[in-house]
């Protein structure tokens, strides 16, 4: 009766990892969908590319850059440290619960809001109501401080590449310089598409080693190649299906985007995904540094170039995303616990 009893428990422990498997990959298509714009949205408007060959190119940046690293990976992985079995799943999998919830509620209403801090937010929440230990040293270090200073910094070097580009071409025929960086700009929205790729798709990946660790199928030092390649389908099968809501905001209503200016935005945004992913190992957001490169590119015309009205709607929804992710995913922490899994 105990061994029955013990390979029932283990059928059942396998059965919910898969499924928090599959969750999770659903977060990562939804993340494809919700940031497709970040890579295209500046591209579409100036007309650089058309939105269905964009679409297509920045999912197969996606999958490139998803094959590139794990640094990331394993900073997501170490952000919370869940109970082993069966308990531990139903954290995770309530954590990852939360943060599709709130990317479907910002997909609806077409806010650029980042994935990554709502799957961050979401682990933290069902991490704290299932009182297990987070590593807030980590979350301090590798996410909150990153996501304060990488908008910072994509809005100042967006500002300064801009600035140096109005100067270069100040003689130049406006006409001439347009044509010029449509070209330019499809090298730097494969570019961001590649570091979107390299940072989003690694959250995903931590995320299940976490779930593997918890059931002792992995040590946590390691990323399996399956893990890799199935979040890399997942998110760029969702980058396919298009995040067209947000592709609006971001190309017409922050700012009015020209060519040079959608280079400039995406070129230092794309520098800025690299830096901290391959030096640092931070999950910061592509959303909040493209949305401020944007920002910072069209400062340079004059401040009311930006809309800060709907800027200001962006913020709030950024500010908003951890806190409303972790608190999603402690009400699904505490019903599924309630009927006791």
């Amino acid at each position: 009766m105990v061994a029955g009893a013990l390979g029932l428990r283990a059928d059942a422990q396998a059965a919910v990892l898969v499924l928090v498997i599959v969750v999770a990959l659903v977060f990562d298509y939804t993340n494809g969908f919700h940031d497709a714009a970040n890579a295209i949205a500046t591209a579409v408007s100036t007309r650089a590319l058309t939105p269905r060959v964009a679409l297509g190119m920045a999912a197969a940046m996606n999958m490139i850059g998803a094959l590139l690293g794990v640094g990331v990976a394993k900073t997501v992985s170490e952000v919370i440290s869940p109970p082993d079995g069966l308990h531990g799943l139903t954290v995770v999998a309530a954590g990852v619960l939360g943060a599709i919830t709130w990317n479907l509620i910002t997909w609806y209403f077409g806010l650029p809001s980042s994935s990554s801090h709502a799957l961050i937010g979401g682990v933290v929440g069902a991490g704290l109501a299932s009182a297990s230990s987070v590593n807030w040293s980590s979350v301090l270090d590798k996410v909150a401080i990153p996501m304060v200073l990488s908008p910072v910094v994509g809005f100042a070097l967006a500002y300064l590449v801009m600035v140096a580009i109005l100067w270069t071409f100040r003689h130049a025929q406006p006409s001439r310089v347009g044509r010029r960086f449509r070209i330019a700009q499809t090298l730097s929205a494969a570019s961001l598409a590649l570091g979107h790729g390299l940072q989003d798709a690694q959250k995903t990946m931590g995320i299940i080693v976490l779930a593997l660790v918890t059931t002792g199928h992995s040590d946590g030092e390691t990323v399996p190649w399956w893990v890799i390649v199935s979040c890399a389908g997942a998110l760029s099968a969702g980058t396919y299906a298009g995040g067209w809501r947000i592709m609006r905001t971001l190309g017409r209503k922050v700012i009015e985007v020209d060519p040079p200016k959608g280079f400039a935005a995406e070129a230092t945004a794309s520098v800025v995904l690299y830096a901290t992913a391959f030096v640092w190992h931070a999950p910061i957001s592509t959303t909040h540094t493209i949305t401020s490169a944007i920002m910072g590119a069209g400062a340079t015309k004059r401040l009311s170039a930006v809309r800060w009205g709907v800027a200001g709607n962006i913020i709030l929804a950024w500010v908003l995303t951890m806190p409303m992710a972790a608190a999603v995913a402690a009400a699904v922490y505490f019903i599924v616990h309630f009927f006791g899994a």
